[in-house]
């Protein structure tokens, strides 16, 4: 079909560049991500202090643990650590510490200390207890601990007696050492 006589139409055909020459659509801009420094600020610093928070804890555990458990480490050092809690602080619950759990409290010595505080309340005075070296031997169960223990009396800063006693205990490895025993020797 031909266009019309005078017509502004060209007789040429159109002429389109072909689509592998053409440019490529621009591409849509990438979204912007809202900024948020303080944001992850405030999360680093916050997983940071919960760290710490919580290896302080453990350390402080750990620490608090060790200061306040009894030392059981040696025979001579349970049989000066009880003998300290039983005579001279006159603690039950910390002695009950350094002894054997089924043998525990040596009688010997409970009735040691039972006459010291009778001659506390009798005559007055006070009745202190202190001992020598303490001497280890192992033997077949354990170990024997043995020392001499000196009890005195005084009243109004004067002394009124002393006497000695040489003492043996029974000393066992159960989960750290333990005394198991005590008797006064001669």
């Amino acid at each position: 079909m031909q266009p019309p006589a005078g017509s502004q139409v060209s007789r040429v055909p159109a002429q389109r560049t072909p689509p592998e020459q053409l440019a490529p659509p621009a591409p849509a801009p990438a979204p912007v991500r809202p900024k948020r420094p303080v944001r992850t600020v405030l999360a680093v610093v916050a997983g940071v202090l919960a760290v710490l928070c919580t290896v302080g804890g453990v350390a402080g555990f750990v620490l608090y643990d060790r200061a306040t458990a009894p030392d059981r480490s040696a025979p001579d050092v349970v049989v000066d650590n009880y003998l300290r809690a039983f005579l001279v602080d006159r603690n039950d619950t910390k002695a009950q510490e350094f002894v054997c759990e089924s043998e525990g409290d040596p009688d010997a010595l409970r009735n040691l200390r039972s006459e010291m505080e009778q001659r506390e309340a009798n005559f007055n005075v006070v009745v202190r207890a202190s001992w020598g070296p303490l001497t280890s031997v192992e033997n077949g169960d354990g170990e024997s601990v043995t020392t001499t223990l000196t009890i005195s009396s005084s009243a109004d800063g004067q002394s009124r007696s002393s006497r000695r006693e040489d003492w043996q205990f029974r000393v066992v490895e159960r989960n750290g050492w333990r005394v198991c025993g005590a008797t006064k020797v001669g």
